[in-house]
């Protein structure tokens, strides 16, 4: 659904009613898109600290500095 700003401002509350129940409202200005109203999507289940333990190795030099042509090429330089 398409809405121009003037309408977004004085149905904001019937917007999101209608936003909760799914759907996707385009806010624009003199016919272009400005903004974007979407529901936001609720995690299914909270994340547990510590899921990944020993299932990910670290190297110990994993924050040594960069070779120098490397460097330059993540600088641009190369």
């Amino acid at each position: 659904m398409d809405v121009n700003v003037h309408a977004a401002k004085t149905q904001l509350s019937r917007l999101l009613e209608r936003v909760e129940h799914g759907e996707e409202v385009v806010i624009t200005r003199h016919g272009k898109p400005v903004a974007k109203l979407v529901p936001i999507t609720k995690r299914r289940t909270p994340r547990k600290l510590g899921a990944l333990r020993g299932k990910i190795r670290i190297a110990k030099d994993f924050d040594a500095p960069l070779p120098d042509d490397i460097l330059d090429a993540f600088e641009g330089k190369a």
